[in-house]
Order: structure tokens, then C-alpha cells, then sequence
């Protein structure tokens, strides 16, 4: 959309292509609807409007809206989502829809979020929750937590077999199409999934009173279980006018509130954060966001790494969902052994925004558009200042040492360029799973977000 830039060219090892693209966020404004209800409905006139509108914007501007699903193809998921609408739906049931349709796009920069209204009421409501922490891998699923700390039968390490008869495969594929990614790698869904099962079960198949769990149980048997929902209660006072206290009480040790510095230091610490083991002569750079003002921290690590004298970088990336690309390009300067481009081809498929009035912010997009795109052979709009240019190699601080980059399926965006740049170079050696970013081409950079009408 607003930045439908597509980066193309085929580079000695791979194809590499970036394309500054929309990510979709439903209702996602700071307005508010006039006396909200959590879970109230919309009339499906009005939702089926929605989904009109929300295929024609994404037709006019997404850059990327056929990379992995062709035409005819996102066609019918959008036919489909409109036909299977015969009733009035709340937010849930709407998101869900649209949210099938978007991850079929598969573009991990293209998502669909909960309004404000739904957001604000939803912090305030203790619904009951699915209590088993699960973490997913394929069709795997195995306990790594229980909110009912008493129970004796899903401790750490349990492994499930079914939810509600429903097979591992089964309740995954029903969550993994909620869930955006770029291209086909659903190890990131399977990541976002492990870090908070609960909801994402209660999303795809709402909440009930009790469930009905398979597991394997320490002979290797099969084995069902019932399982009870887990109620949040919130924290009250014993007002009770008959009580009578008849010793004195010790009053409670109250910890000393944080000071703002204090709260920003442990923020940022859980950001980004170098630890040195001095026994084997190395540094572990942790970077969990390309985010915020990043660039004084890293050319302090690069400081602390040189006058050391360390041998070792093992830089930290699993966390690192992407952020700025002007900071992950900074830390490639002090690693990288070669001149390099953040990508090949960045290019629009359009210079004027369509359909602006639903679009936030969209007149700044255009004219970012119109300064620094200029239109080529192939009919698209290029930023060729960034396509042309080679950053070069740090002189001063430049690390030549062994190099280990840590990655997982929740490495995306700018964090997977990092890596792509510096993967094949001799000193550098890559672990972890697969990304859930795509380094080889991906939509990013000018994100707006789309309020539909209804």
C-alpha cells in the first residue's frame, strides 16, 4: 500500500526482493463507538460491506497480494467469507473471517487486529481461560505449565493427543489460518501459538465449561481426561462487618515502587542487552527489536567488544520480530566483510493511495510516494536511491571474529535482512529453526492501517 515498494533482482545466492507493503489492521483507530458492548453484533449486510471494501483496497495497493496465492485463488477465499455470512456476528467471529482470508495472502505484514473498543473492553474482562501452557511444534503438542498448580495429571512435560476430540492437527490447522506469515513458514505460528495457547484456542473455538483432554501418560498409554477452565477471580478486600481480628497483625513488607528510570532501564534491558563471559572470551548480544532508538547502544556494544579484545559475538535474534531497517543496517556494518544493499529492487505497484478515506495517515504515504519513487520500464514505482546504493563495511569497530547468529520462527522483518546479509560469509555460522520473516523478499517498511467503514 502506502509504501508498495518491491524490491527484485537475483543476487549470487539468492533472490532477494523487499517490498514496502500494507499491513492490515481492522478497526484499529482511536476513535470509539458510542456505548460499546464487549461482544456486541454487527448485522452481516454491514460485514459483508466490510470484506467489499477490503478487497478492493488491498486489489488497488497491495504489492505482494499475489506472491504465494494467485488471483483466482484470493478471489474465492473473499467470495467465500461474503457466502458464509448469513447471520449478524460479533468482533470474533468477523476477525476470524477476515483473518482466514488475510493468511492465505500470506504476507506476515498483512494482519488483522482487534478495534480499540474491543481491546479496552477485553483488558477489563476475566473471562475463563483454557489452563494448560502448550507448547506446539508440527503436530506436537506438550504441558510446559498448568494454572491449576494442584493438578497431578498435566505437569510439565505432558504430552496432549486431542482437545474436545479434536486431534492435534485438527485444533493447529483451526488456529495456524488466524495467524499472518510470510510465505510458508509456520514455525512462526507455532511459536506465536506456544506463547499464548489459551487465546488462541479460545479464537478458534471459543471458550467452554470444561474439556475434554487426551494425553500419554508415564506408561505410554492413552489416555482422556476432563479438565476445568481456569476462572481468573479479581483481588478483594474482606469488608465483612463481623470479624473480629484479636491480635495485632505485622503489616506486610511493601516493596518500593520503581522509579520511572528504574521501569525504563528494565524495558529497555529486556530489549537488548551484551553480557561478556570473560572464560571463553565471548559476547552474547542479545537484540529482541530493531525498534527505538537503538544505534547509541550499538556502537557502545561495539566499543566494549573491541577494547576487550573478544573472539567470539553470539548475537541473540530469536525474539527479534523486525523494527527499523536503518538499525539492523548498522549492525551489519560492524560484521559484515563485504559492501552490501539492504535489497535489489524497491518498488510500488501504485504512487497515488486508493480508497485514502479508510486508509490512516494515507496523504503522508503519497507524498512520500511521490518525492522518492520514480516510475520504470516495468510499470512499477522504484525507489532507486536504495536500490543502487552499497553500504559499506565499519573500518573502525568492525568485528572479524567467529560470529553466531540465533534465530527462531519469531525472527522476522529487518531481523531476517540482518541475517540474510551475513549468512555465507566464512566466519558466520546461522542455528536455530526457520524464520517466520521472509529475507528473500518481504512487505515492509510504510505500514498504514485500514479502518473499514463498519
Amino acid at each position: 500500500m502506502a509504501s508498495i515498494f518491491s524490491r527484485h533482482c537475483i543476487m549470487k545466492p539468492f533472490f532477494f526482493i523487499l517490498v514496502t507493503v500494507l499491513s492490515l489492521f481492522y478497526a484499529c483507530t482511536a476513535s470509539k463507538i458510542p456505548h460499546y458492548k464487549f461482544n456486541q453484533k454487527t448485522a452481516a449486510n454491514h460485514l459483508q460491506q466490510d470484506i467489499i471494501v477490503l478487497k478492493k483496497i488491498l486489489e488497488a495497493n497491495h504489492p505482494s497480494l499475489y506472491w504465494y496465492t494467485p488471483k483466482d485463488s484470493i478471489d474465492v477465499y473473499f467470495s467465500q467469507a461474503i457466502h458464509s455470512i448469513n447471520d449478524s456476528l460479533t468482533e470474533i467471529g468477523f476477525r476470524n473471517k477476515l483473518s482466514t482470508i488475510i493468511s492465505n495472502i500470506r504476507c506476515g505484514h498483512t494482519v488483522v487486529r482487534a478495534s480499540k473498543n474491543y481491546a479496552d473492553a477485553a483488558e477489563n474482562s476475566r473471562y475463563p481461560l483454557f489452563p494448560l501452557y502448550i507448547k506446539t511444534w508440527g503436530d506436537s503438542m506438550v504441558v510446559y505449565g498448568n494454572l491449576f498448580t494442584k493438578d497431578t495429571v498435566f505437569k510439565r512435560g505432558a504430552i496432549i493427543t486431542s482437545i474436545n476430540g479434536f486431534a492435534n492437527k485438527q485444533l493447529l490447522d483451526a488456529m495456524f489460518q488466524l495467524i499472518s506469515t510470510d510465505g510458508y513458514a509456520d514455525n512462526f505460528k507455532s511459536q506465536v501459538i506456544s506463547n499464548n495457547f489459551s487465546l488462541w484456542y479460545k479464537l478458534a473455538f471459543g471458550v467452554d465449561s470444561s474439556y475434554r483432554v487426551g494425553y500419554i501418560d508415564a506408561l505410554g498409554n492413552n489416555k482422556t481426561t476432563t479438565i476445568k477452565n481456569f476462572i481468573r477471580v479479581k483481588d478483594t478486600i474482606n469488608r465483612k462487618k463481623n470479624i473480629t481480628i484479636t491480635k495485632p497483625v505485622t503489616p506486610p513488607i511493601v516493596p518500593k515502587k520503581p522509579s520511572k528510570k528504574q521501569i525504563k532501564q528494565q524495558q529497555l534491558l529486556a530489549k537488548r542487552s551484551l553480557i561478556i563471559d570473560t572464560a571463553t572470551n565471548t559476547a552474547f548480544l542479545h537484540v529482541a527489536t530493531f525498534s527505538g532508538k537503538l544505534q547509541p547502544f550499538l556502537r557502545q556494544t561495539m566499543r566494549t567488544i573491541t577494547k576487550k579484545n573478544i573472539e567470539n559475538v553470539v548475537i541473540d535474534l530469536r525474539e527479534n520480530t523486525g523494527g527499523r531497517v536503518d538499525n539492523s543496517t548498522l549492525l551489519t556494518k560492524y560484521f559484515i566483510a563485504k559492501p552490501f544493499k539492504t535489497g535489489d529492487t524497491i518498488a510500488a505497484v501504485i504512487r497515488n493511495i486508493q480508497y485514502k478515506k479508510y486508509i490512516r495517515n494515507a496523504y503522508f504515504y503519497q507524498v512520500a510516494m511521490q518525492v522518492f519513487s520514480k516510475k520504470m520500464a516495468d510499470g512499477r514505482f522504484h525507489k532507486r536511491s536504495d536500490e543502487v546504493h552499497f553500504y559499506q563495511p565499519k573500518t573502525k569497530k568492525h568485528f572479524n571474529g567467529n560470529i553466531y547468529l540465533l534465530q527462531s520462527g519469531l525472527s522476522f522483518s529487518a531481523a531476517t535482512l540482518f541475517v540474510g546479509s551475513l549468512k555465507g560469509q566464512n566466519n558466520v555460522t546461522v542455528l536455530g529453526e526457520e524464520t517466520g520473516g521472509g529475507s528473500y523478499g518481504n512487505s515492509a517498511m510504510f505500514i498504514p492501517t485500514i479502518t473499514l467503514p463498519n
